[in-house]
């Protein structure tokens, strides 16, 4: 995580009078909603570091009327090719628990059939969460920090990938206001590398409020 916060370079998050009481977690998990919530890109990111590619990130709340949470649906694509994201995930965001915020991970069947839907509230309104596929052990556990700023990481080396050789992957998060820092990186059996960003992670500016 170390380096994931040195390549980031974030700004430090203005905000004063940060409580952990019980009520201001309570608040604070719609505050985390919010911020997760938008349009982000690594144009920035990927203009000053060649190591580095022109992503966009669309996540759009979803399923508004459920009080388990919030949902949120993900589409990441090249900035070349925004039509066909490579990457289409719900996230289910939960907590918090011992002052801890759980993001689960779920895969989204057909989701090809819903690419372009990143910042349409009524996303995947013909699925329901009994629909999709949880991907064990990819959950990410988020926490507030003395900064304000949502700092967490999956645990061990229970998500599961295949990708390159991989045996799992592993994911980094940062949430501020005004950007998400994530660094996913896949190890094969011996803990080896074998895909993903080498030198921290990738940083999404917010370009748009949903």
């Amino acid at each position: 995580m170390k380096n994931l916060l040195l390549a980031a370079g974030i700004a430090a998050v203005l905000i004063t009078g940060l409580t952990t009481s019980p009520r201001a977690q309570a608040g604070e998990i719609d505050l985390l909603a919010k911020w997760m919530t938008g349009t982000f890109s690594s144009a920035q990111q990927a203009a000053a570091d060649t190591n580095f590619f022109d992503i966009r990130l669309e996540m759009v709340r979803i399923w508004r009327d459920r009080t388990d949470g919030f949902w949120i649906y993900v589409e990441q694509a090249s900035a070349k090719s925004l039509s066909r994201p490579y990457r289409q995930r719900v996230y289910h965001l939960t907590g918090p628990v011992d002052s801890v915020y759980s993001s689960d991970v779920y895969t989204i069947p057909n989701a090809m059939d819903y690419a372009g839907q990143g910042r349409s509230k009524d996303a995947l309104s013909d699925l329901k969460p009994s629909d999709l596929s949880m991907r064990e052990g990819c959950t990410v556990y988020l926490k507030r920090r003395p900064d304000g700023s949502f700092t967490g990481s999956t645990r061990g080396s229970g998500c599961e990938s295949t990708l390159r050789g991989a045996s799992y992957a592993t994911s980094e998060v940062m949430v501020t206001y005004d950007r998400i820092m994530s660094w996913d990186r896949g190890f094969d059996e011996k803990g080896e590398q074998v895909w993903g960003a080498t030198t921290g992670g990738y940083v999404f500016i917010r370009t748009r409020y949903n």
